[in-house]
C-alpha cells in the first residue's frame, strides 16, 4: 500500500551521500545496531545515525563506505544517542538491510533528486 505524493512532497525529503566516518557497536539499542558518523561535506557537515544493519555488514565493510541518508529528519533520542539523519535501504524478507549506496566515489553532501 502505496501513498501518492506530489513532486513538491518528494523534494521536502533532502536526500544526500555521506561517507562513514566511525562505525561503533550499540549494544543499548533493542535490536542489534551500529552507531555511524557519516561525513556530508562541507556545507551539512557531520551527522550521526544509529542503523540495524548488522545482518549484512560488519564494522570494516561500513568504514569509509558512502550510502544514502534522509538528513532532514527531526533528531530522535535512542536512549543516551541522539540520531540525526536516516541511512537509507532495502529491507530484506529477513529483515536484514542493504544500504543505499552511489555506484561510484562522489562528493559528500551530493543531493539525491
Amino acid at each position: 500500500m502505496e501513498n501518492n505524493l506530489t513532486w513538491q512532497e518528494f523534494e521536502k525529503v533532502a536526500m544526500h551521500v555521506g561517507t562513514i566516518m566511525e562505525v561503533n557497536d550499540f549494544p543499548e539499542a533493542r535490536k542489534p545496531a551500529y552507531q555511524l558518523t557519516i561525513d556530508f561535506g562541507s556545507v551539512i557537515g557531520i551527522r550521526k545515525t544509529s542503523a540495524q544493519i548488522t545482518k549484512r555488514y560488519s564494522k570494516e565493510d561500513l568504514l569509509h563506505r558512502q550510502i544514502v541518508a534522509v538528513i532532514n529528519f527531526p533528531k530522535k533520542q535512542i536512549g543516551k544517542f541522539m540520531s540525526e539523519c536516516l541511512a537509507l535501504g532495502a529491507v530484506g524478507e529477513e529483515g536484514d538491510v542493504i544500504l543505499l549506496a552511489p555506484d561510484f566515489k562522489i562528493e559528500n553532501g551530493l543531493r539525491i533528486g
